[in-house]
């Protein structure tokens, strides 16, 4: 059996290791045209989840290498008003399991360890336009470049904009949310760490502003690792109306400054790591989100990750639910190649575990943190009511033991561990 995935991100990776390592013969298209190319290098965490997928699919020593190359775990869950008062500020737990812990691992350096040792798996520079169904069963898939590729399985990894899933699923929808985000990213230096607090040097941020303004701060400290670029991360969301027309269409200082429009009210600090941040680094995002399509006819096309559930980024579970897929995708797919389930059956059985838990991920990701246009913190009545419920639970959770253990628990129990 030979498998062909479109699409080299942090799933389609995933996959790719755990069936070379299983012995199924596999080629990975991907559009960019070095490991190095493509993306920005902002934090994503892993969860106990996404750990347990890598652990599975990975060759030990290169887990150990991604295990190396995180930074430091948060300390802290806190909540912050824009003007630096701490509202909450939770402790969380260690991070010396290799599976039950929270890992913050930069995407560019988790994209360069997924491509280690996979030279002759991957194909940089393949476009995918189409593919053709044969009598036979086999799928072959077209680029750009003139050039095509023939295997038994087609899946698709290629993220919210797959080609495959408009061909494939053409009534699947994208829906716009209307959110619009600006993320920036500032080296860490002395002088930007003598800026913040003890909870928000070593903590996960949230940031609840006033006019419907949200923001995260991330600190992504190496400790000595292979990475020794030190950074943080400030980014800023809310409806799409609070930005100029155009936003996203914006990169650099232009982005920059907007940002720094956009929090005229808060605390000088905060600001100032908006205008030590770096312009070329910086970045907007319109988030977008999957609508839940009902079950289809498995095929041997598949879907994993951002090209099937498509979610925001409120609950911080859009790269793990991708992992999770790549796991779960490379144990039918090897079961099938070594004759202990027949390969439709394999496919079949993927998608009808993985549809129900990715779409609630969606529906829950979409539901947290202001991630929809219509959340009442963005109206100028019922934002100020949902501004003080918000900073009022957190504030409460945070003093009273029994709702703070009740916090962790459910934070813990829902990202995997």
């Amino acid at each position: 059996m030979h498998v062909i995935i479109i699409g080299g991100g942090t799933g389609g990776m995933c996959l790719a290791h755990g069936l070379k390592r299983a012995g199924v013969s596999v080629a990975v298209y991907e559009r960019y045209g070095s490991r190095t190319d493509g993306l920005y290098g902002y934090r994503v965490g892993i969860d106990p989840t996404g750990n347990r997928a890598l652990k599975e699919c990975l060759p030990p020593g290169l887990f150990d290498v991604f295990v190396a190359t995180c930074a430091r775990t948060p300390r802290y869950f806190n909540v912050l008003t824009e003007k630096m008062r701490l509202t909450a500020s939770i402790p969380l737990r260690d991070d010396r399991d290799d599976i039950d812990s929270e890992r913050s691992v930069s995407r560019a350096t988790l994209r360069r360890v997924l491509f280690t040792g996979m030279e002759d798996v991957v194909h940089f520079g393949k476009v995918f336009t189409h593919y053709e169904r044969h009598d036979d069963g086999t799928v072959t898939a077209h680029f750009d470049d003139g050039t095509s590729a023939t295997g038994d399985v087609l899946v698709s990894a290629e993220g919210t904009r797959s080609a495959v899933r408009r061909q494939y699923l053409p009534h699947a929808q994208i829906k716009d949310t209307g959110i619009t985000a600006i993320a920036t990213k500032t080296p860490l230096t002395p002088d930007i760490r003598a800026l913040l607090p003890e909870q928000a040097l070593f903590g996960l941020s949230l940031i609840f502003a006033t006019r419907g303004l949200i923001g995260m701060l991330h600190v992504m400290e190496f400790d000595g690792s292979a990475d020794s670029d030190d950074y943080l991360n400030l980014s800023i969301w809310s409806a799409d109306g609070r930005f100029p027309a155009g936003t996203a269409q914006l990169r650099g200082e232009e982005l920059v400054k907007v940002a720094l429009a956009a929090t005229g009210d808060w605390h000088p600090h905060l600001r100032k790591l908006f205008e030590l941040s770096d312009p070329a680094a910086a970045f907007p995002v319109r988030i977008a989100t999957s609508v839940p399509v009902e079950p289809w006819q498995s095929t041997t096309i598949t879907l994993l990750g951002d090209a099937v559930h498509t979610m925001t980024p409120g609950q911080g579970v859009g790269a793990n639910t991708a992992l999770r897929d790549a796991a779960l995708l490379c144990r039918e797919l090897t079961a099938a190649a070594s004759g202990r389930k027949d390969l439709l059956r394999a496919v079949a059985d993927y998608e009808a575990e993985m549809i129900p838990y990715g779409f609630a991920r969606v529906a829950d990701s979409l539901d947290n943190n202001g991630t929809s246009g219509d959340d009442p913190l963005y109206k100028p009545f019922t934002g100020r009511i949902a501004l003080f419920a918000a900073r009022s639970y957190f504030s409460l959770t945070s003093k009273v033991p029994a709702l703070r253990r009740k916090f962790l628990a459910d934070l813990y129990d829902y990202r995997g561990a």
